[in-house]
């Protein structure tokens, strides 16, 4: 090992060491850090920025005072799996509207959502909401279209929403297609009859507000299309050189040329702000003490519209992915740009308080999707495996400065998903920072057993399950298992392992819920039970959570809808269609579904009905 090149890493905040998967740390070669410097250009990197403090003084973030003598519950789901007669194929604004009003009648605080960030509009199918083009700017997707000023239906589109209405998978293309042509339609219409939406006086005051940001994503989606329609991808780095730069003089000849096109992406932005705006404020009229909650994505796609905007902001020479570690033994790469650790917090602008700043106006909760990132990302270098990663510290006080002002700016509470590998003293520096802890039941687990509901913190939210999981009548079928040996993202002796494991852990839940004295079945149903005989557990299982002190506790959709597919298997990619399924029950069914009202009657019996202030 160099002693000089150890030196200068320390000094830029790259740790000499990484986890294994047998959970022992492992020096990272130097050429390992000589790759992590080379990205970060350490010669440019101020030391202020990635030193943290040894301080007790940690700001504290928002947090509503009735939290402290009121548990409150919500509703979790993805706005895209939602359906209606109304929608175009696709849950959109004003799904969320009536599914907030469900929400209210169940007596529930919050709906919760998936990322609503930018994706590739012209390739749909890239329809991760954790790998966004932009996470300052809103999918389009979601716009109610029938809700906008001036749109006209016909019989054919009629006939063409029908269709896209009764897929069991979000058509994202076909989607796409249709509102991009329709919303083209309503813009062109109000151009050529005089009423332009250039003439509404809060388009232009939204345009000033979005600035350059706001502008330079217009111009990314009007080039995106260009570029495939003229055989390159819809990300930047397959376009030709003189395009991948935003600045430079073929760009903006092409803005100058397409100027119309860029004003009317920038249109649709504001046409998704002004119905998510109205979503968030029917659900503060409806009584909802949360309202929307929405998640936050740990990184941009490395050839989205954020990169190629504000290149100096990320790092170009790595992405972000994870250690080997028990469940990915050679390690992962999400194949995400992360924001430069000098560039995060610098400056009365950052792109951090931007980025917190987009999720929290509209919201009475965010989620920070891998909450480590405060402090710490692995980094994998371009054209290199996970194992050849390393940690890199990030400015955390600064970064936990920006949320506890944005909070308090936005009344927004911030909740931080702390699973996997986290650094000594995160989770107490964030229950200092007064942000919540993200608690799933199956992770709660200690050699005995599933941990008691009351050994939950108080400063946290639980829930069941996630879009990563499968509902809890999955996970005791052992769906979960059978998929990952499916699309072999585990060996064959490993499956059996978690075969015997789960069996074990069915045992351990119907424990746990006993001792909690949740009403759970008497005898513990078979792995292959039906619905209807796991009906009693799952209701037991969501009063368990509702038992804790946890101030949040959020039941997921798909478990009150009982969905047989999942939302998103981690590890595949082309062979599951993933953030794609629908549910299988239309919106306007779900508040008289009999598991529904149960778990919402569980949920309110454990923590008191909403008119009890």
């Amino acid at each position: 090992m160099n002693s000089h090149l150890d030196r200068q890493a320390k000094s830029h905040g790259i740790s000499l060491k990484r986890p294994s998967p047998d959970n022992v740390d492992v020096p990272i070669t130097d050429e390992t850090k000589q790759k992590i410097l080379a990205v970060l250009a350490a010669g440019d990197l101020p030391q202020r920025l990635v030193k943290r403090r040894q301080s007790m003084d940690i700001p504290q973030a928002y947090l509503p005072d009735f939290l402290d003598r009121r548990r409150v519950w919500g509703i979790s789901l993805q706005l895209y799996e939602l359906r209606s007669e109304r929608n175009w194929g696709i849950g959109d604004f004003e799904d969320l509207i009536e599914m907030i009003k469900v929400t209210q009648s169940l007596g529930a605080d919050f709906v919760g959502l998936n990322p609503l960030h930018a994706p590739f509009m012209a390739d749909p199918d890239r329809c991760s909401p954790y790998e966004p083009s932009n996470r300052q700017m809103l999918n389009p997707l979601y716009i109610a279209v029938d809700k906008v000023p001036g749109f006209r239906s016909s019989p054919e589109l009629a006939k063409r929403l029908q269709e896209l209405r009764r897929t069991d998978l979000v058509d994202y293309v076909g989607v796409a297609e249709t509102k991009m042509w329709a919303l083209r339609d309503i813009w062109q219409a109000r151009q050529a009859f005089g009423r332009s939406a250039d003439s509404s006086l809060s388009f232009n005051a939204f345009i000033k507000n979005g600035g350059e940001v706001l502008r330079r994503h217009a111009l990314f989606e009007t080039l995106s299309p260009f570029m495939r329609k003229h055989g390159y991808g819809a990300g930047w780095k397959t376009w030709p050189v003189v395009f991948q730069q935003a600045d430079s003089a073929e760009v903006h000849s092409f803005a100058d040329a397409h100027a119309d096109i860029i004003r009317f992406h920038m249109w649709l932005q504001w046409l998704a702000h002004s119905q998510l705006t109205l979503a968030a404020d029917v659900a503060k009229t409806a009584g909802l003490r949360i309202g929307l909650y929405l998640d936050l994505a740990v990184g941009e796609a490395v050839d989205g519209s954020a990169t190629w905007s504000e290149p100096n902001a990320y790092i170009s020479g790595a992405t972000v992915g994870s250690p080997p570690d028990p469940f990915a033994i050679d390690g992962q790469d999400w194949h995400l740009a992360a924001l430069h650790p000098a560039a995060i917090a610098s400056g009365t602008n950052a792109p951090y308080l931007r980025m917190v700043g987009a999720a929290m106006r509209y919201a009475g909760a965010i989620r920070i999707d891998h909450v480590a990132a405060l402090r710490r990302l692995f980094l994998v270098p371009l054209e290199s495996s996970p194992d050849s990663g390393a940690y890199v510290e990030y400015p955390q006080d600064e970064l936990l400065r920006i949320l506890a002002e944005s909070s308090a700016e936005f009344s927004c509470l911030v909740i931080g998903e702390d699973l996997g590998m986290l650094p000594e003293g995160l989770q107490d520096d964030l229950a200092k920072a007064r942000v919540l802890s993200y608690r799933i039941l199956s992770y709660e687990r200690e050699d005995r057993g599933f941990k008691p509901a009351d050994s939950y913190p108080r400063l946290s939210l639980a829930c069941i399950s996630t879009h990563d999981h499968q509902t809890l009548a999955g996970w005791w079928r052992g769906a979960d298992i059978e998929a990952r040996a499916e699309h072999k993202i585990v060996p064959p002796d490993i499956s059996e392992e978690h075969v015997a494991e789960r069996k074990r852990e069915r045992k351990d839940l119907k424990d746990a819920l006993d001792e909690a004295g949740t009403n759970p079945p008497a005898r513990l149903p078979p792995n292959s039970a039906s619905d209807e005989k796991l009906k009693d557990l799952i209701v037991s299982a969501h009063r368990f959570i509702a038992k804790t002190p946890s101030v949040l506790a959020a039941v997921r959709l798909a478990d009150m809808t009982g969905q047989k597919r999942p939302t998103n298997i981690p590890g595949t990619s082309g062979d599951y269609p993933n953030w794609k399924p629908k549910l299988s029950v239309p919106l306007n069914e779900l508040a008289a579904l009999p598991l529904v009202k149960e778990i919402a009657g569980a949920m309110q019996d454990e923590r008191g009905p909403k008119s009890d202030t």
